[in-house]
């Protein structure tokens, strides 16, 4: 997990530098046809990168985007209608039965097709009409970590070339060394705080939601903690009420609106006197553990900067709870639902 987590900046610049034409094929088609709508299918990791992209989606295109569940088409045979939609398949493996089966109605309904996968020979990439590989390489541990920035990365370049988004297609040349410096963040303090919890929740909003639910994930999967990430504005409607000694929260207080939210969140806890994490440029209110990140580089890149910083530490909790990131109780690197 560690080694595909420091070989994700190269793995994002060598995608930057390819597939120029496939980027602008898709988004020739969708200002050709333009979508009255976008749907995401994915599930694990894929379905927060899904997350990240629904919020670009709607900040750069105005568009609204809906998730999809897949059992809707491989389970109630639902007859959904996609005139006039643009569906986007996120996977790493492309293997899972169910994402492609869901991607391939929403072709037959007549739905712009396209597939963010790592594995551009597998039956996903064969269902969508246009692929965008993900070019992370092989990856051997179950925790996915560089194919996951890498579909974040792949999904911020899919909305600016559509949207002609010169600012952001600027900032994406600017984030692998961006990742790499993030790699030099030393959030190790954050050890002794997690060693022995066993729940707590993790806070984003915006683009930094999708990265909150992925923490979250690696959480789970690798340190065997109960995590729940939580939008800054959602957890104050009732989830808050379970927070106190011993259920610590980590905060992405990123330099956007939603990430001024986390961290206008986190600092009423401080306040309160619970135990807070705060990930951010800026030193924390007092009280609260700082978790480094480096300039900011674009709003909404930030978030994939933030989770290259994170996985760090993920690995390094589990080692310190007696745990192998690398190979999670009772989980595959592939999942095959249907």
């Amino acid at each position: 997990m560690l080694q595909e987590t420091r070989a994700a900046p190269g793995r994002v610049r060598a995608m930057l530098d390819q597939d120029a034409a496939v980027y602008g094929a898709l988004a020739e088609a969708l200002r050709r046809r333009p979508p009255a709508f976008v749907v995401t299918i994915a599930r694990g990791s894929s379905d927060h990168a899904a997350a990240y992209l629904a919020s670009l989606v709607g900040i750069v295109a105005g568009r609204v985007t809906a998730s999809l569940p897949p059992s809707l088409v491989t389970r109630y045979d639902a007859k959904l209608a996609f005139k006039g939609a643009f569906v986007v398949a996120l996977s790493q493996s492309g293997a899972s039965p169910d994402i492609v089966r869901a991607l391939e109605a929403a072709a037959a309904g007549g739905a712009i097709t396209a597939a963010i996968v790592n594995r551009p020979d597998s039956p996903l990439a064969a269902a969508a009409e246009h692929v965008l590989p993900q070019h992370a390489g092989p990856e051997e541990s179950v925790a996915a970590t560089k194919s996951m920035l890498a579909t974040l990365a792949c999904a911020a370049r899919l909305v600016a070339t559509w949207q002609e988004d010169g600012d952001l297609l600027r900032a994406l040349t600017g984030l692998p060394d961006r990742l790499e410096a993030a790699l030099g963040c030393d959030w190790s303090p954050a050890l002794d705080s997690l060693a022995e919890v066993s729940r707590l929740y993790v806070v984003g909003r915006g683009p930094g939601l999708g990265i909150a639910l992925e923490t979250a994930l690696k959480l789970k999967e690798t340190s065997g903690v109960l995590a729940e990430a939580l939008s800054a504005a959602e957890i104050q409607h009732g989830p808050k009420a379970v927070i106190g000694p011993g259920f610590p929260v980590l905060a992405y207080g990123l330099a956007d609106p939603g990430g001024a939210d986390a961290r206008a969140f986190a600092g009423e806890l401080v306040e309160a006197g619970a135990e807070v994490l705060l990930a951010g440029v800026a030193a924390p209110p007092t009280g609260a553990l700082h978790l480094p990140l480096p300039p900011p580089l674009h709003p909404l890149l930030d978030p994939i900067v933030a989770l290259q910083a994170f996985y760090p530490l993920a690995e390094a909790l589990a080692r310190r709870r007696g745990r192998d990131p690398d190979r999670p109780p009772g989980l595959r690197k592939v999942t095959r639902t249907v």
